[in-house]
């Protein structure tokens, strides 16, 4: 990792707040409940799961979209291996992140097993049945950087009104450069801007009903 990482406050002893984006790292209704709602619902998963199926995400933070994933895919108990690509330009403190992964007691071992292997050096990281590749930086460097295509995007940065770097046309546009025909991503905003770069990118794009406090969230597929 690198010693950039993000000056928190904590909602409820439990809940990480990013002080410099003002924002939350997860949903004050339930985390676990919106990670399931509007990044595996709204990427049609586990149905699409398939042997090398990759996913990627803008927004490491906790580490709990992985998990999530994670347990679904153990669940649907589809053979092979996924591929999980994360891009974090602040990346959480272990204390931190095993702070607000304990809030999690559903996700067992997941939450130990993620600290172990985030310890265990810069990674890609080897699960058994998936690989987690966490790249550090500006996604706007980074993502063009890379040579993946991805089956399903994560988009979780923090509220584009507060974190409009990484919700840009240029950025987003990099997303559909690197989403197969056919892929898909989801997002828990609706704002009309981000909408509006997804249809540039690429995507048909969907707003639909949003998880808890938030009444739409986004889904998209690549044309």
């Amino acid at each position: 990792m690198n010693d950039q990482q993000p000056d928190l406050d904590w909602r409820d002893e439990k809940i990480p707040v990013s002080r410099r984006f003002d924002d939350p790292y997860f949903s004050l209704d339930n985390g676990l409940e919106e990670t399931r709602h509007v990044f595996l619902a709204g990427n049609d998963l586990p149905e699409r799961f398939a042997d090398g199926f990759q996913i990627a995400e803008l927004g490491f933070g906790t580490g709990l979209n992985f998990l999530v994933a994670l347990a679904a895919w153990r669940h649907s108990g589809v053979k092979g291996r996924f591929h999980f690509t994360t891009f974090e330009a602040f990346p959480m403190a272990a204390a931190d992140r095993e702070r607000a992964l304990a809030a999690f007691p559903e996700l067992g071992d997941l939450r130990g097993a993620l600290t172990r292997a985030l310890a265990s050096g810069a990674g890609p990281y080897d699960f058994g049945d998936a690989t987690l590749t966490i790249i550090i930086g500006d996604a706007r460097q980074t993502l063009p950087a890379q040579t993946l295509t991805t089956d399903a995007w994560f988009l979780d940065g923090f509220s584009p009104a507060k974190n409009p770097e990484l919700w840009g046309e240029a950025l987003l546009a990099e997303v559909g450069r690197h989403t197969k025909p056919g892929g898909t991503a989801a997002t828990y905003t609706a704002a009309g801007h981000v909408r509006r770069a997804l249809a540039a990118a690429g995507f048909d794009v969907t707003r639909v009903a949003g998880y808890g406090r938030k009444r739409h969230m986004t889904r998209a597929r690549k044309a």
